[in-house]
């Protein structure tokens, strides 16, 4: 009896504390009372009436992200190819994701492959190759309206990868690379060009220079040529003039000294003399010089 007794209340205090449920953050429990919807439990500590209420569904609130498989499709210009995407999604609603429909993740993969289709069917094959955005937003509006009875609020959709047909590839990798061959010619002839106007550049520039630099020796050799006879000029106007002032204190000297004047214009005859005795080609003689050349002989003859 005792043993029956003991069993009861281990039966009843297992019972008890299935009836006691603490909700996670992030996280919603669906709870039915006799089969039909009773209310949400969110995050905190929620209790049951055993055998009478469950928790129908638990549901994660959290931002989630699924991957579909590569889905094939056709262009405006019938060409064939798999395109798989990529859904984030948030469960907004826990009741109608509980009974909006009966596999939410296969509803949204089979929605998301039809409208892939309808869209990818209005763009040709360049279009579609260049035009992800517009593709992820149409396709994300799309999902997001048709999700929301059950539910579920579409955040993003990403075209993962376009994979065309392999005969496509091939075109498309010969005309990458005829591009970059292109792109790599005109490259190469833009360097050539510009090598050769600096080649010019620089040769016209050292043209300029070089007759800079001999204008400027002429100019130089010029000034020294000036400046050296300019010197030569002050230098024999210089001797000249010592020699007058030389001449002008001699005769001074012979006045001082009581000469007459036959005397002075010997004299002046000898300093004339002398200083014509040098590079000078043209020599003139004073009127009074000629005048005594007799009296210069006669002064000769008294003096032997």
């Amino acid at each position: 009896m005792e043993f029956i007794v003991i069993v009861l209340v281990i039966f009843l205090l297992l019972v008890l504390a299935s009836c006691v449920k603490i909700v996670p953050q992030a996280n919603a429990y669906v709870l039915e009372r006799l089969g039909g919807f009773q209310e949400t439990w969110t995050v905190g500590l929620h209790f049951k009436i055993p055998f009478i209420d469950r928790v129908a569904k638990r549901v994660i609130m959290k931002e989630q992200v699924v991957d579909f498989a590569p889905q094939p499709v056709i262009t405006k210009d019938n060409v064939t190819m798999r395109i798989d995407t990529v859904v984030f999604f948030q469960i907004t609603d826990p009741k109608l994701f509980a009974y909006g429909v009966e596999n939410p993740i296969m509803a949204i993969e089979n929605l998301s492959a039809t409208t892939l289709r309808n869209i990818i069917g209005d763009l040709e094959l360049d279009q579609t190759l260049t035009s992800r955005e517009t593709i992820n937003t149409k396709m994300r509006a799309s999902l997001d309206v048709a999700t929301d009875p059950w539910g579920i609020k579409v955040n993003r959709v990403e075209l993962k990868n376009i994979i065309p047909p392999a005969a496509i590839q091939d075109a498309m990798e010969k005309q990458m690379k005829a591009e970059r061959e292109r792109r790599e010619a005109i490259l190469r002839a833009e360097g050539e060009k510009t090598s050769t106007i600096l080649v010019a550049e620089g040769k016209k520039e050292s043209v300029i220079l070089d007759a800079e630099a001999e204008k400027q020796s002429a100019i130089l050799r010029a000034e020294a040529e000036k400046e050296k006879r300019i010197r030569e000029a002050e230098g024999e106007a210089e001797a000249i003039l010592k020699v007058q002032q030389a001449t002008a204190d001699g005769i001074r000297f012979i006045r001082e000294a009581g000469a007459d004047e036959a005397v002075l214009k010997i004299k002046s005859l000898e300093a004339f003399v002398k200083a014509a005795d040098g590079q000078a080609t043209k020599i003139i003689i004073p009127s009074e010089i000629q005048g005594i050349a007799g009296l210069a002989a006669s002064v000769k003859e008294v003096w032997k």
